[in-house]
Parts: C-alpha cells; structure tokens; sequence
C-alpha cells in the first residue's frame, strides 16, 4: 500500500506529511456503512501495520455528520434473510474492523461531527482520541433494533472509556449520547467549534506525526495489551517495551537536542 497513490472505492483518502485522512464519503445518507466498505476499511487499517510512511490517522464523515452505521437497505434488509453461518461471517466482519483499528499502530483521531451511531459510534469508540464539535450525537442503537449492545467490543471498550454504569446505560437503552455528556464521561477528549474540527483534528494530528512515532506505537500496543495484565506483568512488559524504545536513534535524538537546548526532531526509528 503506497499511501500516496491509494484510492479506495468507498471513502475519501487523502495523505499529506505523515497524516492519512479517511473521510466516509455517502452524505446524503449520513455516511452509511455497507458489507463492501465495512471490508474496504478493514483491510485498510490491516495494512496500515506495515505502512510507516503514515504517521497519524484522522478519521471523520463528509456534509456534518460521521457515520449513520450500518445501511439500513444494504445491510439490515439482507441480514434478516440470512441464515446463522452467513450472520456470524457478518459479524465477524464488523469485529474485525475494530480488532484491525486497534492493531495498527498509527493512532487514530475521530473529528465527530453530528450523528454517529451504531457502527458509526463504534468507529468513533475504537479511535484512540476523539474530538467533537456541540453537535455531536452518539448512540449504540443496537437495543432500539432488537439487537444487544454487545456488538464490535462495546461492551469490553466503552466501559473502559466511561465507566461501566454509563456504559450500561447507553447500551442497554441506546439513548443519545450529547456532545456535552461525552466530554464529561471522557469518551470525547475536548469539544471543539463546528468550523474548526477538521483543523484541530489535523493539528492534533501533526503533532502526534512530528512525535516519536515508533514509541507512539508501542504506546497504543501497551494500552492494548495491558487490559487483561496483572499490575505484575504489566510493569514488566512496560519495561520491556521502554528498554526496546532506548534503543532508537529518536531517544538519543531527543538526548542530543536537550543537551543542545534544542527541539528534537523525530524521524521514526
């Protein structure tokens, strides 16, 4: 995947200095998912392991609005005629959207902007940070379409991020989520103006891509693999993982740059 040449078929790519912005592209549908961009996206973030170029990841919707979820004609209408095994290859599927957007090591930033639900909100959820503009409206619907809210991790990642008894509450009656209510909760990191969430995303960005992006990367795999550690094992492989960091040429970068009262310049490795 040469990220300045990538042109996926269902969302809007654009690459500028280490920064990859994915734009769900469907507007006048509220930015709808269906089987094939469900697959597109997953494959893309797959690949993004093995894609150092990309630095930092933005992930946001086209015309005020994120992700609506799932089609309802293009996903929910064929699901209802499926028989178990297809559901469960379905199922899958979306699951491992979020298992390939958690195991890239880019970091992911959400710019949320009006409705993101369902898989949307998921999407938004399984982002590493997420900023928002006051009209931001998140819900895991699962519960009003007959569904649990165990879908695509929600019920092991939201309670990470907001607790278990919010959690609870927003998967077992899928109400709106409010923009203010998020930030509270610490599901968004900050609420930004409507006008200004594509550039602060994109600065946010920046800065994340100007950093040490191989330790940045051992960061998101630490946070990954530390949810089922002991305090025990998770010190350990923490200074495992920092000792491995000692070793790049950007710790002694920044070494050299102190010493010199200067600014280190990250490259990587």
């Amino acid at each position: 995947m040469d990220p300045k040449t990538f042109s996926p078929e269902h969302f809007l790519w654009d690459f500028n200095d280490g920064v990859a912005t994915v734009t769900l592209n469907r507007p006048d549908r509220m930015n709808p998912l269906t089987f094939d961009s469900y697959a597109e996206l997953r494959n893309m973030f797959r690949d993004l392991v093995y894609v150092p170029a990309v630095k930092a990841i933005v992930l946001s919707g086209a015309g005020g609005n994120f992700s609506s979820g799932g089609d309802v004609h293009e996903i929910i209408g064929p699901l209802v005629k499926m028989d178990m095994p297809e559901l469960l290859k379905f199922t899958r599927m979306t699951g491992d959207l979020v298992k390939a957007m958690r195991g890239c090591p880019q970091p992911i930033i959400a710019a949320v902007d009006g409705i993101s639900v369902g898989a949307g909100a998921i999407m938004s959820m399984a982002s590493d940070l997420r900023l928002a503009t006051k009209d931001a409206r998140t819900a895991f619907l699962f519960n009003r379409v007959g569904l649990a809210g165990c879908d695509m991790g929600a019920c092991a990642v939201l309670p990470r991020i907001i607790g278990q008894g919010r959690a609870s509450e927003l998967l077992f009656t899928g109400r709106t989520m409010s923009a203010e209510e998020g930030e509270r909760w610490g599901f968004f990191n900050r609420i930004v103006d409507k006008a200004a969430l594509m550039q602060e995303a994109q600065d946010l960005a920046a800065r994340l891509a100007a950093g040490p992006t191989f330790a940045n990367g051992m960061t998101k795999n630490q946070l990954n693999m530390e949810w089922d550690m002991s305090l025990d094992t998770a010190i350990e492989a923490e200074a495992q993982a920092q000792a491995i960091c000692m070793q790049t040429k950007d710790f002694e970068r920044a070494y050299h740059a102190f010493v010199a009262k200067q600014k280190p310049v990250f490259e990587g490795d």
